[in-house]
């Protein structure tokens, strides 16, 4: 029997809250937070072996941009914590810039039962791996580093060759290689 897993999720929809813990009964414990803004800055992410992300907390929002943002948040933290994100309003455009961002996967609601129970299995392992260091070889360290560079630097090279202590030809060089 597998040890069951530790999920951090972030829902403001406590039906949906409720539907996610049953779902994973038994194949994970679910911590739930409704809002984004109370998740502690002291809370340990390792304690976590994956996180379930809603792309928008208010009824009104409907861009994914807060959902964007705790993306970028939970992978400063802990770049090795698989994210999977939740929205009712899916586009491909907005799960390309999640995924780009740092999240393992994409799920529309209502999802099914089965590949809401993948997607945590896949989610975890992917954590496991990660904080392993079997995932994360020097080339995909630094093409991660790159990759937050440039999205804390908004694209804009030379911050971002700024932040990495790198001139601005020797990135150009680097995002290259990498195919960034």
């Amino acid at each position: 029997m597998e040890p069951l897993r530790r999920i951090l999720l972030i829902e403001d929809d406590a039906a949906v809250v409720q539907a996610i813990r049953l779902a994973l009964r038994g194949v994970a414990e679910v911590e739930a937070f409704v809002d984004p803004a109370a998740l502690s800055t002291s809370l340990s992410l390792e304690s976590f072996d994956a996180a379930l992300l809603d792309m928008n907390f208010r009824p009104d929002q409907r861009n994914g941009s807060a959902g964007l943002d705790v993306i970028d948040r939970l992978r400063s933290i802990d770049p090795a914590l698989a994210i999977v994100m939740l929205t009712v309003f899916g586009g491909v455009a907005i799960a390309v810039e999640a995924l780009k961002r740092g999240a393992s996967d994409f799920l529309l609601k209502p999802w099914r039962n089965d590949r809401l129970v993948e997607a945590v299995r896949i989610a975890t392992a992917l954590t496991a791996r990660q904080r392993a260091g079997a995932a994360m070889s020097l080339e995909a360290i630094e093409r991660h580093a790159i990759m937050r560079a440039l999205a804390r630097a908004e694209g804009n090279i030379s911050h971002a060759a700024a932040a990495l202590g790198l001139t601005r030809p020797a990135l150009y060089r680097r995002i290259e290689k990498h195919g960034l």
